[in-house]
């Protein structure tokens, strides 16, 4: 059975969107260790009640982003992990993390890569008055953002949407089907 190790910092709804690929059988896959910076993340109740092991790593908690970083690669490494899965996790992360687990780091990102590297994606996309916006799975390299593309979903731009409704929309409609997607894609 491939191994995952989930990154996130907040609700979790890619988290929920892989653990229900697995329990449905669409991902071949268990997912060993959810580890998440933020104690009050709520992605952290979906591992739980999928029993699914838990880590907390607060990085306000180290004193460098590489004293972190080297935290979280002793929480991973015992896992061996096929795959360390970012799925919402908001720290950038150091050039040691990036080489502990090179070829095996991804993250999904919410533009069409390389448009909008960084933050603010979707008001990024309106602003410029796209008419498509969507998502990108690509590796992780230590250029922010800028890792090759594995996969892309794509969806129109509604007229007068705000960035909070694209948000919410590419969520809901591409982000969570597309990472369960990439994933066994890259463990087939």
């Amino acid at each position: 059975m491939k191994r995952l190790v989930v990154l996130i910092s907040g609700r979790g709804r890619n988290l929920q969107a892989i653990i229900e690929a697995i329990a449905s059988g669409e991902l071949q896959a268990e997912v060993a260790l959810v580890l998440s910076n933020r104690p009050d993340a709520g992605g952290l109740d979906y591992a739980r009640a999928a029993g699914i092991n838990t880590c907390v790593i607060r990085h306000a908690d180290f004193p460098t982003r590489e004293a972190f970083d080297a935290e979280m690669i002793a929480a991973i490494e015992p896992c061996k992990p096929d795959l360390v899965v970012l799925a919402g996790f908001m720290r950038i992360l150091s050039s040691a993390f990036v080489r502990a687990f090179a070829g095996r780091l991804i993250n999904i990102h919410p533009s069409l890569l390389p448009l909008y590297p960084g933050l603010d994606t979707h008001a990024r996309a309106i602003a410029a008055g796209d008419s498509e916006h969507g998502a990108s799975v690509h590796w992780v390299t230590e250029e922010l953002d800028g890792g090759p593309v594995i996969l892309q979903g794509r969806m129109r731009i509604r007229a007068g949407e705000t960035a909070e409704q694209l948000a919410t929309r590419l969520l809901e409609e591409v982000e969570v089907k597309l990472y369960p997607q990439a994933i066994k894609l890259l463990l087939s």
